[in-house]
């Protein structure tokens, strides 16, 4: 009769070159030290009582990195909370890798000069800290990268971040945590945690602050439990009407409107305006402006888009909930509508920067974009496009996906006013490099639209479909006439910043402006 019974107690020499480690079952391991629920509970509870206990237990020592997130933009307080913390708690030397910082990080100034913070590697600056930095407040300069190379940089370990501090409108005492609470309406909510999830997912330790702790599980959740160490309840961490602020606008100015007409005229010839398309609209009045004029050629064609892409704001969730796109890929609510969104539609969905932009990955949604619509505060012969300097010199701006997604859509169209004021937005040479032109391939203003030469079919489209289309150089030379030639920037020899392609090589570099 066949043997069935399976020994417990293998031989030595089965296990020999398998490598495994030796060791038995230990009853200590095994033993469970609860006998109530709430034992149960607050044996796997994150919660830490306090912010400076958290910076202890995650090993943060001077010199590492610390990450944040920019979705609550300038209604942030994460950032200001923890790195005064980190000053009170004497840390110095520290590199600040945020996704980005806006106006309301102006207290950073303070922490630069007091050498808590040593390097700072991010997507965009504005403000105070801005101005600043332009003005040779750092000795080392800033590394800026677009938000898929932020994701490259940190998943290819060029980027270490050592401690990320995370805010999060909700979380559960295990960790998993969202942009918006189910069980409260209303309240701080930032919507997607996009740019957060690489930021968790990579870093040695993962602190989540929040002011709403809900039962587990918090789902669905945007950054799950297995990429969150610590957790610190604090009473606020954000401002929501600060989502709203900055880049983000809704326009009524008839300048703006005429340029993102223009802009659905040409997407509309273009050959990419067929059912199923896909689209993205980047920040700024003209280029928001377009999903209104576009849902009425979509109707007339009776069309409708696979998904949207990028930043979400309530014009794409309109369109969303009207039937005209299907489904929402959102790597940053945009604003609080998106966010609402966010929680009650179901076929809006969350993305991580690295599913977004990174050129690491051969899936990222970039590439599958059909159309994007992009704003610029200059452009210039070449079709290169400058989104992070003023005319006079000064940062003033982000990244963002700029160039990830003028790189992965089949067309990148780039809006902005011939002239700003009484200075030329469309010039012989930007002040600072971005996105190449090689990428680009429409440029829209208010007086005019020019095609890039190298896509010399697409032209012929726009022509044959009776649109009026000028050459970059008539654009440029149009531009002139009406403002005159402006002084140029006094700059000094110091580097402030360091502005990084998609893949991490250098795009060009920011210096000092003089007094």
């Amino acid at each position: 009769m066949r043997e069935t019974s399976i020994s417990r107690e293998p031989s030595i020499s089965c296990l020999e070159g398998l490598g495994l480690p030796g060791g038995q079952f230990s009853d200590e391991n095994l033993g469970k030290s609860y006998s109530t629920l709430a034992e149960r509970k607050a044996s796997y509870s994150k919660i830490i009582p306090s912010l400076e206990e958290a910076v202890t237990l995650s090993g943060l020592r001077d010199g590492m990195t610390v990450s944040f997130h920019h979705h609550f933009r300038n209604g942030d307080y994460i950032v200001n909370l923890v790195m005064d913390k980190l000053a009170e708690m004497g840390f110095k030397n520290l590199t600040l890798a945020a996704s980005s910082l806006s106006d309301c990080h102006a207290p950073l100034i303070r922490h630069i000069q007091s050498g808590v913070i040593r390097r700072i590697e991010t997507s965009g600056l504005r403000g105070s800290l801005a101005d600043a930095i332009s003005n040779g407040l750092m000795e080392t300069p800033v590394v800026f990268r677009s938000h898929g190379g932020r994701a490259r940089a940190i998943e290819s370990g060029e980027l270490p971040i050592d401690v990320a501090f995370l805010g999060a409108p909700s979380c559960d005492p295990y960790g998993n945590a969202n942009g918006y609470s189910r069980d409260v309406d209303g309240g701080v909510m930032c919507g997607s945690m996009g740019y957060a999830k690489c930021d968790a997912q990579h870093a040695a330790r993962t602190i989540i602050l929040t002011n709403h702790i809900v039962q587990y599980p918090n789902a669905p959740f945007g950054i799950p439990s297995t990429d969150v160490d610590y957790i610190v309840e604090v009473p606020n961490i954000g401002d929501p009407a600060g989502i709203m602020s900055g880049a983000t606008r809704f326009t009524k100015n008839p300048k703006e409107l005429t340029i993102a007409e223009s802009a659905a005229n040409v997407i509309a010839a273009s050959g990419v305006f067929e059912d199923g398309f896909s689209i993205q609209m980047g920040s700024g009045g003209a280029s928001l402006a377009v999903a209104r004029f576009l849902r009425e050629k979509m109707l007339a064609k009776g069309i409708t888009a696979s998904f949207a892409l990028g930043g979400i704001t309530g014009s794409i969730v309109d369109l969303h909930e009207e039937g005209l796109v299907k489904k929402i890929l959102d790597v940053q609510s945009f604003d609080l509508r998106a966010a609402e969104s966010l929680k009650n539609n179901r076929f809006h969905q969350q993305i991580s920067a690295s599913y977004y932009a990174s050129p690491a990955d051969p899936g990222c949604a970039v590439n599958l974009l059909d159309a994007v619509v992009l704003s610029a505060l200059e452009v210039d012969t070449n079709f290169d496009v400058n989104v992070l300097t003023g005319s006079d010199g000064v940062i003033r701006g982000a990244i963002g996906g700029h160039p990830d997604t003028a790189y992965g859509a089949a067309l990148a169209i780039v809006v902005c006013p011939l002239v700003r004021g009484r200075i030329p937005c469309v010039v012989e040479k930007v002040n600072t490099v971005v996105t190449p032109g090689k990428t680009v391939d429409v440029i829209v203003t208010d007086y005019g639209i020019a095609v890039n030469p190298r896509r010399y079919k697409l032209r012929q489209r726009l022509v044959d479909a009776g649109i009026a289309v000028s050459t970059i150089e008539e654009l440029q030379q149009k531009a002139q006439r009406i403002v005159g030639v402006p002084a140029p920037i006094a700059y000094r020899d110091t580097v402030v910043g360091v502005v990084t392609y998609r893949d991490g090589s250098v795009m060009d570099l920011i210096r000092q402006v003089r007094d």
